[in-house]
């Protein structure tokens, strides 16, 4: 998934604001750090899409940082961090996130994971469950359509060319909804900046996406290993094709107490075309508070054990 727009990133050292960086099994990767002092709520680590960085969320960071510190991570083979192979899956990255969390001393998370970061954080979920208070996966499915399998193959011989305005223009049809699908906010908008961000990556980037595809092609994406009882939330875009809601539906079926809802009139950019709406929606879920009847959001829909009761704040 693309990046939110965002503006320009605070310098690190600003007040509550710190970066750092590990390695592990030989890997470099860093995270950014927006301390809060007296928080309300568990930390919230942040996994996002393939193309995101750690400054990727930084109107996340505004919306949820008077409640709790967050976390943002370039996991390898993500932005500044080392390049990863495609041999290394997504148990290591898994594994990597576990990692981040013994060297910071923090003890449980809210985890909100986001389409590629989804598939991470359900497998975070599933080996080191203790780790981890809530769960929320934004634009997450338990399969890769075949369509996009082979599409995937295909965009690895065009990278190898450098047909970067052919893979730009494809992978923008394929995050954004078909025009017609449903009213989406500022989609026009949000294709061209999807468009102009991909179409802008150095070789670099390029070869790190490239790298994303052939791990997404040699490694399971979701593996039936016994997932924990916990509140869940899975939200869709309204009018998302690519993860689509029934997919979101599936993903929320093998949860326990889950809830799924979708955000109306947004596609799988959702992040990107109502990032307010999307913050203020996990600020809620991550602080125990009611996400029913909101208004940017149809009926949520319960899956698992019985729903789970609001709570205050703290």
């Amino acid at each position: 998934m693309p990046s939110p727009g965002r503006p320009p990133s605070p310098e690190a050292g600003e007040q509550g604001i710190e970066e750092r960086e590990f390695s592990f099994d030989g890997f470099r990767y860093r995270c950014r750090l927006v301390h809060q002092g007296d928080p309300r709520t568990e930390p919230v680590l942040i996994l996002g899409g393939s193309s995101q960085d750690l400054y990727s969320w930084l109107r996340y960071e505004k919306r949820l940082r008077p409640l709790a510190t967050v976390i943002t991570v370039d996991l390898p083979g993500y932005g500044s961090a080392d390049f990863l192979p495609a041999s290394y899956g997504i148990d290591f990255l898994a594994a990597t996130v576990r990692h981040l969390l013994t060297e910071l001393a923090i003890p449980r998370v809210n985890l909100v994971a986001v389409c590629y970061g989804g598939a991470i954080g359900l497998r975070f979920l599933q080996h080191y469950p203790d780790l981890v208070e809530r769960l929320a996966l934004v634009g997450m499915t338990a399969r890769i359509p075949d369509d996009y399998t082979e599409a995937m193959e295909r965009w690895a011989g065009m990278i190898e060319r450098g047909e970067t305005a052919p893979i730009a223009r494809e992978l923008t049809d394929r995050f954004m909804s078909p025009p017609g699908t449903g009213p989406v906010r500022r989609h026009a908008a949000v294709a061209r900046l999807v468009y102009q961000q991909i179409a802008g990556q150095n070789a670099e980037q390029m070869r790190m996406s490239a790298e994303h595809n052939t791990r997404l092609m040699r490694h399971e994406w979701y593996r039936p290993e016994p997932i924990p009882a916990l509140p869940s939330v899975v939200v869709t875009g309204e009018y998302d094709t690519l993860c689509t809601p029934g997919m979101g539906r599936e993903i929320a079926s093998l949860l326990h107490e889950a809830r799924f809802l979708t955000i109306t009139e947004s596609d799988h950019l959702a992040p990107v075309e109502r990032p307010d709406d999307l913050a203020d929606l996990l600020a809620r879920f991550c602080t125990g508070q009611s996400i029913d009847e909101l208004p940017y959001t149809n009926p949520v829909e319960h899956f698992g054990t019985r729903p789970v009761p609001a709570l205050p704040y703290s």
